[in-house]
């Protein structure tokens, strides 16, 4: 660790015991983090997840050429600075010296072009794999030197720099290995402010201080992720101290927030949950049906019913904190006689036991909802239950994470489901093409089998256009024709609100960007 490090880490030290000696507590050092995880862990490799618990664990474990801050703005990270040649195609990132892997070995431009490389080889089960391809072409990268490294775009790619924050595997342990079944995989090994410690399936994940992080020794002494389904369970644990965060349903807030020993914050957040229809699902490749859904759905009472009035109804594939957010789509009011109409029009007749059939076969179909999330549990519930009132019959499949991921995610045609209840959490770029982009099936994240060949022409040029407000009007246009095509059917916007022990200092302004984002400056006290 440098002079200058060692410094700045003492006089943030410094200040911390200052700021605990005044609350009359002293700072833990040797403190540990605990969360809670509302699903398993799938994989610990950040080219191949693609799950929001791996993310979590993967997050402090890795660092990429660029981050985010409070602000939603792109920052350097392993890439101290970069520049952009005139042509917009030709990006060179200048690399922090001095990094090291938790194993000790040095990091260097090769580890950049192995990790980018290894998302373009097609051997690789990555998702992310479109992030890095421009019309059916691949960037390119090179290395210039050992601390400097190209990317060569064969045609000027707006989202590009928000796309190099993706985590960056160290080539001296992966090259020339099967990465889908390295074990690498489960023992990850990143240049990030914590080092992997164990995995114990369903049970915890434990990370470790890595005192020779480039920018100084982290605060914390560990970081624990417990395995908790239950959103009961886990304010449960927030009480007793067994956690340190937690997020918290409607009905809680009020009496989470009386509690003395943790602390309430309440902010946007760029996500929406939804129900997806499987499209190659006979019933559903009809869009009469899906806009009879659309039209049958109460929106409001589920928002009353689940959030107590808190919510917002979701109506697009965007959310209001974004800069391309378009609110003038199709929103399909509550009308159930329009979706019976509909439904009448697309052969699904009502029979003498109020379900409707299209002759012998009824108007049936499953959700499934992931284990231990109560407001997608509810939400089901009251959505079976409203469609029963247009002749629909609606079962519900409650699953444990894992194994819903498997069949969404699986790389076959067609997939074996017929409708989720899930969420998106979206970038700080309106990029979604491995979303809706008909190519991302069915290895991609366009898991519904969405396909309509003006949405991906849009996708294609809102990508390839630099320009702010021409991009907006691209996605704009992109969001009334999927809401009309309704694929999935938009239900809220979660606002985030998340409980915090008291114990915690250091964390980051409220907002979409998160509590932690700065997690190495985060502490605890004794």
């Amino acid at each position: 660790m440098s002079v200058k490090v060692k410094n700045i880490l003492t006089i943030w030290l410094t200040i911390i015991l200052l700021s605990a000696a005044v609350c009359g507590r002293t700072a833990d050092l040797e403190g540990d983090l605990v969360f809670a995880l509302g699903g398993e862990i799938s994989i610990l490799n950040p080219i191949l997840s693609a799950d929001s618990a791996s993310s979590s664990v993967e997050g402090p474990i890795f660092n990429g050429l660029t981050k985010i801050n409070e602000k939603l703005e792109i920052v350097p990270d392993l890439a101290e600075r970069w520049t952009v040649s005139k042509d917009g195609k030709v990006f060179t990132f200048f690399l922090r010296r001095g990094v090291k892997w938790h194993d000790g070995a040095s990091f260097t431009a090769r580890d950049v072009k192995f990790t980018f490389d290894s998302i373009l080889d097609p051997k690789v089960n990555s998702v992310r794999r479109s992030d890095y391809i421009i019309e059916g072409r691949p960037i390119r990268f090179k290395v210039i030197d050992a601390y400097t490294v190209q990317a060569v775009l064969p045609r000027p790619f707006a989202p590009f720099l928000a796309s190099s924050g993706m985590s960056i595997l160290p080539a001296h342990l992966l090259k020339g290995k099967d990465l889908n079944t390295s074990s690498f995989n489960q023992k990850p090994v990143g240049t990030g402010p914590f080092k992997f410690k164990e995995w114990k399936a369903s049970d915890h994940a434990t990370l470790v201080r890595n005192e020779k992080y480039h920018l100084g020794a982290p605060l914390l002494s560990s970081i624990i992720y417990r395995m908790i389904p239950d959103e009961n369970s886990r304010l449960i644990a927030l009480e007793s101290g067994q956690i340190d965060e937690s997020d918290v349903p409607p009905r809680e807030v009020g009496r989470i927030k009386r509690l003395k020993r943790v602390k309430v914050y309440e902010y946007e957040a760029l996500t929406y949950t939804y129900l997806g229809f499987n499209l190659a699902n006979p019933i559903f490749s009809d869009k009469r049906v899906r806009q009879a859904l659309a039209y049958a759905t109460d929106k409001q009472q589920l928002i009353n019913l689940i959030f107590l009035g808190a919510g917002a109804a979701a109506y697009s594939p965007s959310s209001p904190v974004s800069w391309a957010y378009e609110s003038s789509v199709e929103k399909y009011p509550l009308n159930r006689k329009i979706a019976e109409i509909l439904l009448d029009g697309a052969g699904w007749k009502k029979g003498p036991d109020g379900i409707r059939k299209k002759g012998s076969k009824p108007l049936e179909f499953t959700i499934l909802v992931n284990q231990g999330n109560k407001e997608r549990e509810k939400a089901a519930v009251i959505l079976q239950w409203q469609y029963k009132k247009i002749g629909v019959k609606v079962n519900i499949r409650v699953m444990e994470w894992s194994a819903m991921l498997r069949i969404l995610n699986a790389n076959k045609d067609p997939k074996d489901f017929d409708a989720v209840i899930i969420g998106w959490s979206l970038g700080i770029d309106p990029d979604q093409y491995s979303i809706w982009h008909s190519s991302q099936y069915p290895s991609g994240l366009n898991f519904v089998k969405y396909k309509n060949p003006k949405i991906d022409r849009l996708l294609e040029k809102g990508r390839t256009t630099m320009d702010r407000e021409s991009r907006k009007k691209i996605y704009s246009q992109l969001q009334k024709i999927i809401a009309e095509d309704q694929p999935y059917l938009f239900l809220w916007y979660p606002k985030a609100v998340v409980a915090v022990s008291e114990r915690v200092g250091g964390l980051s302004k409220p907002g979409p960007a998160g509590l932690f984002l700065n997690i190495e400056k985060v502490f605890v006290t004794k």
